[in-house]
């Protein structure tokens, strides 16, 4: 990576690596407009997805390699002082592919910025590819089980909206 590295180079993959602040909730109100009820449980991934990564990350403590002094020659643009083992991005991010199947482009252009933002954190001395691998793992697994229920689950939090804040259910 680091043969490749420059400095524009790290800047657009370190604000892709932050842009899912931005795609995430344009994805939502986009499934809210379509009255796609599993905007439910791609919230609920989010979240769900985030809380098992981060405890993850917690207990297994593998440092960044940008952060390990034996890997001085990685790229280490931006590097961040937490944990590496799973990323986050890859956990959080790869799993709500399951929920977009009714947007073929959508899906196919976020697969694709996916794709660029778990590059990115490789590049960047974020992640090794290993914890990539496991968060992309992690995640399809969560999104499996997430999905098999996504209709009672949508149901449920519909039904409960309804009763508390009409205006946010479908």
């Amino acid at each position: 990576m680091k043969s490749i590295a420059s400095p524009m180079l790290n800047y657009l993959m370190h604000a892709l690596s932050e842009s899912y602040l931005i795609v995430l909730p344009l994805l939502a109100i986009y499934m809210l407009l379509r009255k796609d009820k599993n905007v439910y449980t791609f919230a609920i991934a989010v979240v769900l997805f985030y809380v098992v990564s981060d405890l993850i990350k917690i207990i297994v403590k593998e440092p960044r390699p940008c952060n390990t002094p034996e890997l001085s020659w990685i790229n280490s643009y931006a590097c961040e002082a937490n944990y590496s083992f799973p990323s986050n991005h890859a956990t959080v991010l790869t799993g709500l592919v399951a929920f977009m199947g009714r947007y073929k482009y959508v899906r196919l252009a976020y697969i694709a910025w996916l794709l660029l933002v778990l590059f990115g954190r490789i590049y960047l001395g974020a992640h090794y590819f290993t914890d990539v691998l496991a968060g992309v793992l992690l995640s399809i697994a969560m999104a499996y089980v997430l999905y098999v229920y996504r209709n009672k689950i949508n149901d449920l939090i519909n039904k409960t909206l309804k009763k508390i804040l009409p205006i946010m259910s479908i």
